[in-house]
């Protein structure tokens, strides 16, 4: 008995850590930190249960909460389907949705490139309300709870990191960058941090909106930063992959291929001592998080932007020809793959053997057990 009840402690210290559990992945990267990793079962060699056509592109990735499927399309359309792909609902916006949504607490929080975010409910997709930004939102809200408050944190083109309050839509204050504001911003004790196209690690106070420290790390940051252990870990447009101390305000170490010089769109994937992130040179690479050592690459065959997914021992990764594949975490081995045949921009998400990926037509595909 005291077997099992340690083993009760263990899954529950992991779903806090992840801010997940076995059957909700319900932002982009499955976790306030961002780092795209999760602990759940999926089988070696998955099986495509179903496939869903939306009205126009998809360019963002799919979230999953409460037996609901969630995204957004070019068409400027939320929709939400079942687990068995059927749609419950649809609601239309003013313009392209390009941006992940976030689920949280029964609601929908979703941008668009009108620079409205929207918050809807899960229920029946009805509109609770409308935050307008001054310019296109393409990277998804991310949020953090204070006492009884929840902040909803969320980047714009007009060079601003908003924060909202999630039950009212009203601003609580907005954080001026140099440049676009193409990514999420990690949560992590009580800091929002991003990368901006400024070539900035921001580090800013969510309860005050106050900046905290600005690192010089790129020249333009594409894709969001998971936190781990007070780093950043970034990949940027020349290239380049580096980690960030975040208190020190200095850079740990950096790799780059020389040869290449391929941007790093990719979010990262965090798990012990890997770090696992893709790039347009059609590879994903695997480094020892601690000293910046290449552990492995693979060869993908076509560009990769879509961030991977580390799956316990796995990696879930994705590219634009079109194939998603596992790798072995241990040595980047391939155990699985399949064609859909259409690029896929950006990370599948994953819940208990349950795997769904959107492509750029406008199809979403669920693989599973």
């Amino acid at each position: 008995m005291r077997i099992l009840y340690l083993i009760l402690f263990d899954l529950i210290l992991i779903a806090g850590a992840n801010g997940q559990n076995s059957v909700s992945w319900s932002n982009f990267r499955g976790s306030q930190d961002l780092k795209g990793t999760t602990n759940v079962i999926i089988p070696d060699k998955p099986k495509l249960l179903w496939t869903f056509q939306t009205g126009d592109n998809i360019k963002s990735a799919a979230v999953i909460t409460e037996g609901r499927i969630v995204i957004g399309a070019t068409d400027g359309v939320v929709y939400c389907l079942d687990l068995k792909g059927k749609l419950v609902w649809k609601y239309k916006t003013e313009n392209s949705i390009e941006a992940p949504a976030l689920i949280l607490n029964g609601n929908i929080y979703v941008g668009n490139l009108d620079g409205n975010l929207y918050a809807l409910k899960l229920s029946d997709g009805s509109l609770i309300w409308k935050y307008k930004t001054e310019n296109q939102i393409m990277g998804a809200a991310n949020w953090w709870k204070s006492g009884s408050k929840i902040s909803l944190v969320i980047g714009s083109y007009d060079y601003n990191l908003h924060c909202v309050d999630a039950e009212t839509g009203k601003m609580k204050w907005k954080y001026e960058s140099d440049n676009f504001i193409n990514g999420a911003a990690a949560c992590f004790n009580g800091k929002a941090i991003f990368g901006g196209c400024d070539g900035f690690l921001h580090v800013v106070d969510i309860n005050s909106g106050k900046p905290e420290t600005k690192i010089n790390v790129a020249t333009y940051v594409a894709g969001s930063c998971p936190i781990s252990d007070k780093m950043a870990y970034i990949g940027d447009y020349d290239g380049k992959f580096s980690k960030v101390d975040i208190q020190l305000k200095k850079i740990v170490w950096s790799w780059e291929n020389k040869e290449a010089k391929q941007p790093f769109i990719a979010s990262a994937a965090l798990s012990g001592e890997r770090v696992v992130t893709g790039n347009r040179d059609k590879f994903v690479y695997c480094f020892d998080k601690t000293i910046g050592k290449l552990l492995w690459s693979y060869n993908s065959g076509n560009r990769v932007e879509a961030s991977p997914v580390i799956i316990r021992d796995k990696v879930l990764i994705a590219n634009m020809r079109g194939d998603l594949a596992l790798l072995k975490l241990s040595d980047g081995s391939m155990i699985w793959r399949y064609e859909v045949g259409n690029s896929i921009l950006n990370n599948p998400a994953v819940i208990e053997n349950l795997m769904v990926a959107c492509t750029l037509d406008g199809t979403v595909y669920c693989f599973g057990k």
